[in-house]
């Protein structure tokens, strides 16, 4: 399964690892978890503890349970976020592609027209005034992950190069 949107991407990749140890060991429930992150991290918003949430999940960080969340026990090297972020974020590997594949270092936007006929019909419904503004905006969250993992680098000129 892939998770759809992605929170903004921190300065430091060391902000994944704390937001880790906030969630519990024992599953608890999702308001319980939102209200750890908000107080050990300091997400100022339970929406954006629970986008956090939902992202330590498409990381394999913390696993869902029939009693709520919890993060895994297993110990997880900074160096394989990258593998797991293309796995479990929807359009990451299609978003890197498009980088890839572009004859010059593309902006986000730029690669949003690339990737967009690729954003499910659902979710264009969804949001039918807005869709492509929504997932512009998860691109461009998406880009700056991957630069943040080191699948990509950010340029002065806010264009996304292979790293």
């Amino acid at each position: 399964m892939r998770f759809k949107h992605v929170p903004r991407a921190p300065g430091d990749v060391d902000r994944v690892f704390e937001a880790r140890q906030a969630v519990p060991l024992v599953p608890d429930t999702q308001d319980d978890c939102c209200t750890r992150l908000m107080e050990r991290v300091g997400f100022p918003a339970r929406d954006e503890a629970a986008k956090w949430l939902t992202f330590l999940r498409a990381l394999g960080l913390v696993a869902e349970h029939e009693r709520g969340y919890a993060r895994t026990r297993e110990d997880v090297d900074p160096e394989v976020l990258a593998d797991r972020f293309l796995d479990g974020v929807f359009l990451a590997p299609a978003v890197r592609d498009a980088v890839a594949t572009a004859e010059d270092p593309p902006t986000a936007s730029e690669v949003f027209d690339a990737v967009a006929s690729e954003v499910p019909q659902y979710e264009r419904n969804k949001y039918p005034n807005s869709w492509r503004e929504v997932w512009g905006d998860t691109v461009a969250r998406e880009l700056d992950w991957l630069a943040l993992l080191g699948e990509l680098e950010a340029t002065d000129d806010s264009r996304y190069a292979v790293a």
